[in-house]
Order: C-alpha cells, then structure tokens, then sequence
C-alpha cells in the first residue's frame, strides 16, 4: 500500500494523495469491519469447535495423569512395603540380641503354660495327668541290661496290693492358671542387663 502512494505521490500533487490516503483508509475501515461481521457470525461454531477439541485435550490429560498417579503410587507402595520389611527384620535383630523374646517365644511359652496349667489341675484333682511320650524313657528302656528287665518281669508278675485311697480334703484350693509373664518371671536373667 505504500508503494500504491508513492507511485500516486510522484505524479500527482497534494489534494490527489489525501483522496488516495482517505479511500486507502476507508477500504481499511471496511476490510476491518467486513472481517469483524464474519467474526461474530461464524465465532459461535469456532467458540464451540474450540470448546470440543479442548474437552478431548484435557480427557486425554487427565487420563495420563491418572495412570502416571497410578504408576507412582504403586512404586510408592511396594518402597514403603519393603522398608517396612527391614525395618521390622532390624528391630527383631536388635531385640533378639538384647534377649527379648520374639512373639513366637511368646507363643510357645503360652502354649506350654496352658499345657502345664492343665497338668497341675488334673493332679490337684486327683487324676492322673497325660504324660507326653518322652524320647529318654524309650532309650533307657531299650539300653537297659538284662538283669534289670529280669527284676521288671518278675515284679510284673507278682499281684499288686492295692493301698486303700487317701482322701483329700475338701478345702483343697482350685489350681491358680499360670500367667505367660508369670513363667516368664521365672527364666533365669540373662547376662546382657
């Protein structure tokens, strides 16, 4: 456009370039309003073509977001999971070495206070308590010499005199159970206190 007034410029005098700088000017005008008008009418469907291709941007976004939130949180987990596991191997270290006894000591030592409460309870009773099969009485039994199975066998065959039953008396106590920490109490110290 400025070479278009240049040119008019050389060959025409002052009052020509200002009707040419006006009529450039009112085309400009009218350019401007031309493409405003257009604007307005087709800026709705570009609005919402606009709208529409947004929404799919953040659904594809949102969607990544979540499986890269997913991803980390899993790693996060099986981290958190792991140092969980040391930690809980180093305190179960640390306390063995102290002598604190672990929860399966506990345990055992639980089952075996039940186990001997019952013992004291059938004898306090008056009946005999089941004795477990012991490994050394069948050693002993089978390592013993010949002239002592002899004695056994002829015992065994004299008949047994049966003693009259002693009474207990009826204001006999009822077993006290033991407590875990009762028998725990009774462990010797160990060295490390």
């Amino acid at each position: 456009m400025g070479k278009k007034l240049k040119e008019l410029a050389g060959d025409v005098n002052e009052n020509q370039l200002a009707s040419t700088v006006k009529e450039s000017a009112q085309q400009i005008w009218l350019a401007g309003l031309g493409a405003f008008a257009k604007a307005q009418e087709e800026g709705g469907k570009v609005f919402d073509a606009l709208v529409k291709e947004g929404e799919t941007i953040q659904a594809k976004t949102r969607k990544m977001t979540d499986e890269k939130i997913a991803d980390v949180a899993g790693k996060a987990t099986g981290t958190w999971d792991r140092l969980e596991q040391v930690f809980e191997d180093r305190v179960a270290r640390a306390l063995g070495s102290l002598g604190v006894p672990s929860k399966q000591d506990i345990d055992k030592l639980s089952k075996r206070v039940v186990d001997l409460s019952a013992a004291v309870q059938a004898l306090t009773e008056g009946k005999p308590a089941a004795k477990p099969a012991s490994p050394r009485t069948t050693v002993k039994s089978a390592t013993r010499p010949a002239a002592s199975v002899a004695q056994a066998v002829t015992a065994a065959a004299k008949p047994a005199v049966r003693k009259p039953a002693v009474r207990k008396a009826a204001t006999a106590k009822p077993a006290v159970p033991v407590t875990p920490a009762d028998v725990l109490n009774t462990l010797p110290k160990s060295g490390a206190e």
